[in-house]
């Protein structure tokens, strides 16, 4: 091969590497359009809410899925564990329900939980660890109880494994699990649920 064509087919190969699509090292995994939903703070949350009290974490919704976002409690020091359970419930619950701060709001989040709602502890043959809710369980939006159970799961009001049992008013309660599948798609994905046995 002459010195000439080996120059020429060198600057082909050149021009045509340059043309079409160049590599990229931003993911391109043609997923929907980016959301002007930003699902995090810019600063802490100066929320009347944010007070002293017991750290705590609830599930919000943001682009359609559950994010974590931080909120204290109230709990009197030196609550039976029982009670305690219930409590911290019942704060969790009230920081559901409660309409998100305007910073929250400007970040994307929001709740679909609507109260009001309460939580009592368990009845004469649930387990131990059940919490009744004044709403019925099976009767919630699938984000509301996606909201609720991975809530409480995942605090002191639970046994810490991704469960709580959770019972409405009547009938038998049920255990319900917080999965990644629940996280990412509340709407569509309902927390796994199994009878649990009673007494």
């Amino acid at each position: 091969m002459t010195p000439r064509l080996t120059a020429l087919l060198t600057l082909a190969a050149i021009t045509l590497a340059g043309c079409g699509i160049r590599s990229t090292e931003v993911p391109t995994n043609f997923g929907p359009a980016p959301s002007r939903v930003h699902c995090s703070l810019s600063e802490p949350d100066a929320s009347p809410r944010a007070t002293r009290g017991l750290p705590v974490q609830v599930f919000l919704l943001c682009g359609s899925q559950l994010v974590a976002v931080d909120r204290t409690i109230r709990v009197p020091d030196g609550t039976a564990d029982a009670a305690r359970r219930v409590l911290v419930a019942q704060g969790l619950l009230e920081e559901l329900q409660a309409t998100p701060s305007p910073a929250e709001k400007e970040a994307g989040y929001t709740t679909d939980l609507r109260g009001p709602m309460d939580v009592t502890g368990p009845r004469r043959n649930d387990p131990d660890e059940t919490l009744r809710l004044t709403t019925a369980p099976s009767t919630l939006t699938s984000y509301a109880l996606a909201q609720i159970v991975c809530t409480l799961s995942d605090s002191a009001a639970a046994e810490g494994d991704g469960s709580v049992i959770l019972g409405g008013p009547t009938g038998t309660p049920r255990r319900y699990e917080c999965t990644d599948e629940v996280r990412t798609r509340p709407g569509t994905t309902e927390p796994p649920s199994t009878e649990v046995a009673t007494a």
